[in-house]
């Protein structure tokens, strides 16, 4: 796990150098649609091509799920999940809200189990490096981090969604309940960050229907390890193959998902 994790670091530092560049001098008429609603650019290409090759210089084996390249399957009992640029219409706009998102799970094929085993998330412009390993914490640019203790009323809640209308449809009832009952909710365009932000007390939760894995993976294990809550709209706990995801901290996430449960 430890050469792992170094190569994983240095993907993410080696891709946000790049990206950093590329973002000063961003046009945005140059980006391109890869469906109705989400656009594409050169620089996630980038990004993607710099980590996936780091990967498979140090462990050819391993398998690799990345958002523009799709699924590269192996032999290999690792799986690389990868976000080459989370919040990519942020970037286009010159936001400094995108990063960078990779998480490692580790697949027993035994018992047909798949574990994230690290996560990082690295936002270049705001300078900051979450990461987590299981069993060992989350920190913040190596400090440890942990969600905040404010209760659902009181707090600040985010939403995000897929590209799919049924999904837009459930995180605007979600967003309207919260705005006519005195909630703060808003929508930040990048879900690595805003996990990463309820691992560290920033917000108070998040949630996302028809959430994608390379979206997720690292932050999921960012919340987990710095003491917050992780499941699906069920309640059951959050996985790889799950369809919409919700954190939060502990005081926040009953009423979190009675709300969710109720309007959706």
């Amino acid at each position: 796990m430890n050469k792992i994790k170094k190569i994983a670091r240095e993907a993410v530092l080696e891709a946000g150098k790049m990206l950093e560049i590329g973002y000063n001098k961003f046009k945005r008429s140059s980006a391109r649609f890869k469906s109705t609603r989400e656009i594409v650019t050169k620089y996630d290409l980038a990004s993607e091509k710099i980590i996936i090759k780091k990967i498979k210089q140090n462990f050819p084996t391993h398998q690799i799920l990345s958002e523009e390249a799709g699924e590269k399957h192996n032999k290999g009992n690792y799986l690389w999940i990868i976000d080459p640029i989370d919040g990519t219409t942020n970037f286009s706009m010159h936001n400094p809200l995108w990063a960078i998102s990779v998480g490692v799970t580790h697949i027993d094929n035994f018992k047909k189990k798949k574990e994230l085993e690290f996560g990082i998330v690295y936002a270049p412009i705001l300078g900051e490096v979450f990461e987590a390993q299981k069993g060992k914490g989350a920190r913040l640019n190596g400090r440890r981090i942990k969600p905040s203790n404010i209760d659902a009323n009181r707090g600040l809640h985010a939403f995000c969604h897929s590209s799919h209308k049924k999904d837009i449809k459930r995180a605007l009832k979600y967003l309207s309940y919260q705005k006519l009952n005195n909630f703060d909710c808003r929508q930040l365009g990048s879900a690595s960050i805003e996990l990463a932000y309820v691992a560290c007390g920033r917000i108070e939760s998040i949630m996302i229907p028809g959430a994608h894995a390379w979206d997720v993976a690292a932050g999921a294990l960012l919340v987990r390890e710095s003491g917050g809550v992780v499941s699906d709209f069920n309640g059951k706990k959050w996985g790889l193959s799950s369809n919409d995801i919700l954190a939060s901290n502990k005081k926040s996430y009953k009423k979190i998902l009675r709300i969710i449960n109720k309007i959706i």
